[in-house]
């Protein structure tokens, strides 16, 4: 279309031109020779546009098909293939960086996913594993009731390590595909911690765990079985990572806008590098400790907290223990 108005353009001035300059009496020629200039203004009309087409091709088709090439590698799952930038034509290279915008994303996508894939695997197969060993050592006819005993527990353990994970993964699948909160009312949110705080009581009590609680009276407004979730995963992970006779701070605090609630413990803490990750799915700081998890709980929780319009931080030092604040909107 281009080159079709570009050659059109040339044709009709130049043989405006000729018969302005003809009428004006500035050319005087045989009625005959009257369409030689035409002819030849016809022929110049028909280089220029070919030489526009040459031109227009290469500067625009050209890129073109590589986009077209590039979105058939695509779909063939090739998201390492880009289009080379540095286009004069404006639309081009935005459609070029846009192009290699998405497939980076998409790259991305599939790294995580394969990532995800990997680390279920892994976490689903090492509690599988160990029940299979564990249930393997059963059989033996002359095993003491001291070992049998010891034997179940383990069984028992994994068991609960994989009903744990289960859990957590469809929960986490379906906060994921959820954009806002739905069922929301009022509550007192300082009831809910304590609430947490004895249904925990089993994992606290063994090892003579002391609380420091300061929770003033709070309404808030919102998801009490979502935020259940939060203390519980918080709390637990405290209670799991603090040593014997070890004291947990809870603690409430509200502002005109927003509500912060603090829970510390004196474990063995975190480096830098473990609290920027912290709440990556699968993350774990320490795959040697003796109670690790699964790594979602914190990935759950900050995902919650993302739907509440809330957020999370932590403060830690190896050795001094974490500080987790969770802050929630206070309407």
């Amino acid at each position: 279309m281009i080159v079709f108005g570009t050659i059109m353009a040339a044709f009709l001035l130049s043989v405006g031109l000729w018969l302005l300059s003809y009428r004006w009496g500035v050319v005087d020629a045989h009625p005959l020779d009257r369409h030689v200039p035409v002819m030849l203004f016809l022929a110049i009309s028909i280089l220029v546009g070919t030489i526009i087409a040459l031109f227009v091709g290469r500067l625009i088709i050209r890129p073109v098909q590589q986009i077209s090439d590039a979105f058939d590698e695509l779909s063939k799952g090739n998201f390492t293939v880009r289009v080379p930038g540095g286009e004069k034509i404006a639309e081009i290279r935005e459609m070029s960086e846009r192009f290699n915008s998405m497939a980076y994303d998409l790259s991305h996508i599939e790294t995580l996913r394969n990532d995800f894939v990997a680390n279920v695997s892994h976490e689903f197969k090492t509690p599988i594993s160990a029940i299979e060993g564990y249930a393997t050592l059963l059989q033996d006819p002359s095993l003491s009731k001291e070992k049998h005993d010891h034997y179940v527990d383990k069984i028992l353990d994994n068991s609960g390590r994989l009903s744990n994970l289960t859990s957590n993964i469809l929960a986490l699948s379906k906060l994921e595909n959820q954009e806002a909160i739905i069922r929301k009312n009022e509550y007192r949110l300082d009831e809910q911690l304590r609430k947490v705080v004895l249904l925990l009581e089993n994992k606290w009590s063994p090892k003579n765990i002391e609380f420091d609680i300061e929770l003033p009276r709070q309404i808030y407004y919102g998801d009490e079985p979502l935020l259940d979730q939060v203390w519980i995963n918080l709390l637990d992970n405290a209670i799991k990572h603090s040593p014997e006779g070890a004291v947990i701070t809870i603690s409430l605090q509200a502002e005109e806008h927003q509500i912060s609630i603090r829970i510390a413990d004196e474990g063995d803490g975190m480096t830098e590098d473990v609290q920027k990750h912290i709440f990556e799915k699968f993350y774990q700081g320490d795959r040697s400790r003796k109670e690790a998890g699964n790594g979602l709980g914190l990935a759950l929780v900050k995902r919650i907290l993302e739907l509440c319009r809330g957020s999370i931080t932590v403060i830690s030092a190896p050795g001094q223990g974490a500080t987790f604040t969770v802050t929630l909107p206070n309407r």
